[in-house]
């Protein structure tokens, strides 16, 4: 199978002439295939049934995955669970606010980080998202939203940069003008922080947003909440992070999630808040979002804007994010595969 939102249009051009196809028949269905989000040859209407019909014979697809479940939420959020073309799934999810829609979109079936507090990991890793396949989930998201996507975040299933060439051939085709045709700017992604990777994506010459989903500013506290952090001491990730500003000369965010009476306290206000000046980056504070059998409690807000205080007292510039989706577990940290497939809606 040869996924068409694999290539890029000078690369599926070669394709085309390859089958003996003109130029301006593979110009002709890159624009039905990016920029009028064909879900199938049938739908290219101006192109010769032959030639349809090659495609097909030939192996090339435009989609893989198929939405089995959608869920809404009361604050316009879509999550949908897309079945892969081998029967696994993944969880993305369409975020609306004022002149923006933003994708959230996963990069691996489950996830070999193992964070105590989050439900992707329950499951464990099982493989790697195609470049391809992440693409798709923003046509996904579009089509079950009703509306263009602008922005997208790399923060679903997965950790983005341990699939990283997938990830980059992802970024790269969202930002390609022959492409999606999005703005750089407008694309983040997350990473619990691999200093190597950082490393090699500051010298991809991408002006997007790095994330660092630090959570705790400790190394201590960090094996205790992350486990696969443990092979990465936060003396390499902060300095990965300040290579990657110097490089591209993009502020870095840290996402931190507010665990009540551990990662709040007054010493780690303290430490966060060093990280934050060193790294002159903004934080982002969220609540954590409850997730069945996890022993940990979701905040009041009271409580996370006082620890939100704490550091702006610091000098440090730091945000609250309002949870979204939480009543369809398609806020951070709840994404899992736990809807069975049905029929889609």
């Amino acid at each position: 199978m040869k996924h068409v939102l694999e290539m890029t249009v000078p690369e599926f051009s070669a394709e085309m002439a390859r089958l003996g196809g003109k130029g301006f028949r593979a110009r002709q269905i890159a624009q039905w295939a990016w920029k009028r989000h064909a879900e199938s040859f049938d739908e290219m209407t101006d192109l010769p049934a032959a030639q349809r019909q090659r495609l097909y014979d030939e192996g090339f697809r435009l989609r893989t995955a198929r939405r089995v479940h959608r869920a809404d939420s009361a604050d316009g959020t879509v999550k949908c669970l897309l079945e892969l073309a081998d029967g696994e799934t993944v969880e993305c999810v369409a975020i609306p606010a004022a002149r923006r829609l933003t994708a959230c979109v996963s990069t691996q079936v489950g996830c070999a980080m193992g964070c105590a507090f989050c439900a992707t990991g329950l499951g464990g890793w099982k493989r790697n998202c195609s470049s391809g396949e992440v693409v798709e989930q923003v046509f996904h998201l579009q089509s079950a939203a009703g509306e263009r996507v602008s922005h997208v975040v790399f923060m679903g299933m997965g950790e983005p940069l341990a699939n990283y060439g997938a990830t980059v051939a992802a970024v790269r085709a969202m930002v390609d003008p022959e492409r999606l045709g999005l703005s750089a700017r407008h694309v983040t992604v997350s990473t619990v922080g691999l200093p190597k990777q950082i490393r090699r994506l500051a010298a991809e010459g991408l002006p997007i947003t790095l994330a660092i989903s630090l959570h705790a500013p400790t190394d201590s506290l960090r094996a205790r909440l992350m486990p696969a952090a443990t092979r990465y001491p936060l003396a390499e990730v902060l300095a990965a992070a300040e290579a990657f500003f110097q490089a591209r000369r993009r502020e870095v965010t840290l996402e931190y999630v507010v665990l009540p009476g551990i990662n709040d306290t007054k010493p780690c206000a303290e430490a966060l808040s060093r990280i934050a000046r060193r790294l002159r980056c903004n934080v982002n504070l969220i609540g954590y979002n409850p997730v069945p059998s996890l022993p940990f409690e979701r905040p009041d807000e009271a409580t996370v804007e006082a620890f939100a205080a704490r550091l702006r007292r610091q000098g440090v510039r730091a945000q609250v994010r309002r949870s979204r989706g939480l009543d369809v577990a398609g806020a951070c940290g709840q994404l899992r595969q736990t809807a069975a497939p049905a029929r889609a809606r």
